[in-house]
């Protein structure tokens, strides 16, 4: 397994990541496809974990907020590659690189579905729970 990174809009890397987050929220939750693909794209960094025969398995991108805070968004994994770990994989991938960037914190918005699975990685619930592409949510943050 790898974990490959891009900025570039028209990298192959983030092309995986579009069609992973296309099967996922827009195909399987019915996210819009205008909602899902949104302005801050090119200002992410986005991460595509690949299987040892390069296939793309799971993605998840990293929006800077400040210099010390990102804000975790669009973690998703193909229906195939659930339940192995490789979303806490990917996560600390994209943590590592954080940390690696000078960054102190990760906000994020989890699906009332994952928040097991993101306090499982050590991330905390704050505030109040809200909807977001139709879908419930909570706010979530860790300390790097």
């Amino acid at each position: 397994m790898k974990v490959a990174k891009t900025k570039d809009t028209l990298n192959n890397i983030y092309l995986d990541a579009l069609r992973i987050r296309n099967q996922v929220f827009v195909e399987e939750q019915g996210v819009p496809l205008t909602r899902e693909i949104d302005k801050d794209e090119a200002n992410a960094i986005h991460f595509v974990l690949y299987s040892d025969t390069d296939e793309a398995m799971a993605t998840v991108r990293l929006l800077p907020l400040d210099d010390n805070q990102l804000k975790l968004q669009r973690m998703a994994v193909k229906i195939d590659f659930r339940n192995h770990g490789f979303g806490k994989v990917i996560i600390a991938a994209a943590e590592n690189f954080a940390k690696g960037q000078g960054f102190k914190k990760i906000k994020l918005g989890s699906q009332k579905s994952a928040i097991g699975f993101y306090e499982s990685i050590g991330y905390q619930s704050y505030g109040e729970p809200f909807i977001d592409a139709g879908i419930e949510h909570v706010s979530m943050e860790k300390n790097l």
